[in-house]
């Protein structure tokens, strides 16, 4: 049951408790149970809200930086992540496979800003060998959620 209360807790973060018990053929008092064990247990970690800033007035830029670092002995990975997903504009930071390491996502409000921050916060970091920036210039789905759809037109063409 929990991966099902999972796979719809991911899809509608909002969606009733009544309701998913319903859905799931039980009552609401067991998936409220559930759900406040998964977030005990840090199964269930926070609560989205997705946007689409491109219709509204704040003007955000969304970067991808491909990091390639220098392990440390005896720790990996995880110190030079911490340090980066430690500053405010970073949103999310990945271990990947591949030519980099570490890939990176972050926001600010304009070009100048994020391309300040790859060079001077972190491409200044001791086991920061090199780095690739991408920006996000239209996001289509974000999160299993197309943006953007574009309404169907239901009108009958009419020739004469």
């Amino acid at each position: 049951m929990r991966e099902q209360i999972l796979s719809l807790l991911e899809k509608n973060s909002k969606i009733d408790l009544g309701e998913l018990a319903v859905l799931l053929g039980t009552n609401e008092e067991v998936i409220q149970k559930e759900v406040e064990a998964m977030e005990q247990e840090q199964v269930i970690c926070g609560y989205h809200t997705l946007i689409d800033w491109e219709k509204t007035d704040s003007e955000k830029v969304t970067a991808l930086i491909e990091v390639r670092v220098t392990p440390q002995r005896g720790q990996g990975f995880d110190t030079i992540a911490e340090r980066i997903y430690n500053y405010p504009e970073v949103q999310s930071v990945y271990l990947i496979s591949g030519a980099y390491d570490l890939l990176v996502i972050l926001q600010g409000k304009t070009l100048r800003e994020v391309s300040s921050f790859v060079s001077d916060k972190l491409s200044t970091l001791d086991s920061v060998l090199s780095t690739a920036t991408h920006f996000i210039l239209k996001k289509y789905k974000d999160y299993g959620t197309i943006l953007g759809k574009k309404e169907k037109d239901e009108r009958m063409l009419m020739t004469p």
